[in-house]
């Protein structure tokens, strides 16, 4: 099988454990780096070119991106206020498209675009990294086998204190800033997928209770929110930029519990305690970075002639984003170019 080309529009902070693991996996190479400023995206290719692999071109737009040299797919890691504009780009050019974590900042332009990778059925998928990691594949078979009994409840934290300027991408409502996206999405989402493990079927929240703290610039600085799912299941969690939290996921069952400790979004280790026992503790290492899971199964699905993917569903990408719209409105954000 032929190497697999990605091209990478974005190359920031997150982009460089992307393009790690995209190295160093087999039958794939980072081909292509698009970014805002020529002499960044130079260093970038640089940094990531490897023995054995093509050296990364550097793109000043993304006709060059994806016109000088085969490009199999685009992943995008811009600021999440232009995700949209990328995706539809890459979308309308044919290109499949795995684009970071928040796929857009609003349910409406999420709509919006899954509506055209259908219609023009090419690939699309959020990087949601967590849902591909080899632990919580571990944890979504003790769900569905009953390990912990009944599923009923769910508690997560996700905070740290963020010592950011206005300016930055974190606060700056113009590049849809605040906790909730950047963060809490790790929460609301990994929540989401509990439920489903548990039960079989994914379901959005009968009702949820929201309060949190808005930052100078008006995004979120802080949120918290407890969402009620089908078969009497609660999910609780908070995330902030404006103090420490433990950082762990937990699930609770009539029979027992599973805790992914600190740092759940990037977990390598599960602790499984049935009742009346002693705890388990599965440990559940990356072959490289983490990202390669993700960046497998969207390899894998494009190889397959899918448009989307069963792991990472567009239907679950349209219900996490309007949620988030859900819990921002009900505490008065809003971007504004919504």
């Amino acid at each position: 099988m032929r190497d697999f080309a990605w091209g990478l529009i974005g190359p920031g902070g997150i982009a460089h454990r992307f393009a790690d693991a995209v190295q160093r996996l087999p039958q794939a190479h980072l081909a292509a780096v698009l970014g805002r400023q020529p002499a960044s995206a130079a260093a970038f290719a640089a940094r990531w070119q490897v023995s054995g692999k093509p050296a990364p071109r550097v793109a000043d737009s993304l006709s060059a991106l994806l016109g000088a040299g085969r490009i199999d797919a685009v992943y995008i890691a811009t600021p999440h206020s232009a995700h949209g504009d990328w995706v539809r780009a890459c979308l309308l050019a044919g290109v499949p498209v795995l684009c970071e974590k928040p796929l857009v900042p609003h349910g409406a332009l999420g709509r919006e675009l899954v509506a055209l990778a259908q219609q023009r059925q090419v690939f699309l998928m959020e990087a949601l990294w967590t849902r591909f990691l080899p632990v919580y594949e571990l944890i979504g078979q003790w769900l569905a086998e009953g390990a912990i009994g009944r599923l009923q409840t769910i508690q997560s934290s996700f905070c740290f204190p963020a010592d950011a300027g206005p300016e930055s991408r974190l606060f700056n409502p113009a590049l849809a800033g605040g906790a909730l996206l950047d963060i809490g999405i790790y929460n609301l989402s990994m929540s989401r997928w509990a439920v489903a493990a548990a039960t079989g079927q994914a379901s959005d929240p009968l009702d949820l209770a929201v309060d949190g703290v808005l930052a100078a610039t008006g995004v979120d600085a802080r949120v918290t929110a407890t969402l009620r799912f089908p078969g009497a299941i609660q999910a609780q969690f908070v995330c902030g930029f404006d103090g420490a939290a433990e950082n762990s996921l937990a699930l609770f069952g009539t029979q027992g519990s599973i805790l992914v400790p600190q740092h759940f979004w990037e977990g390598t280790r599960a602790v499984l305690t049935r009742a009346g026992q002693a705890p388990e503790v599965h440990d559940r290492p990356f072959a490289i970075n983490g990202f390669e899971y993700e960046i497998a199964e969207a390899m894998r699905c494009i190889r397959a002639g899918l448009t989307e993917s069963p792991q990472m569903p567009l239907a679950e990408t349209l219900a996490t984003l309007a949620c988030m719209d859900e819990i921002r409105g009900r505490l008065g954000v809003r971007y504004p170019f919504e």
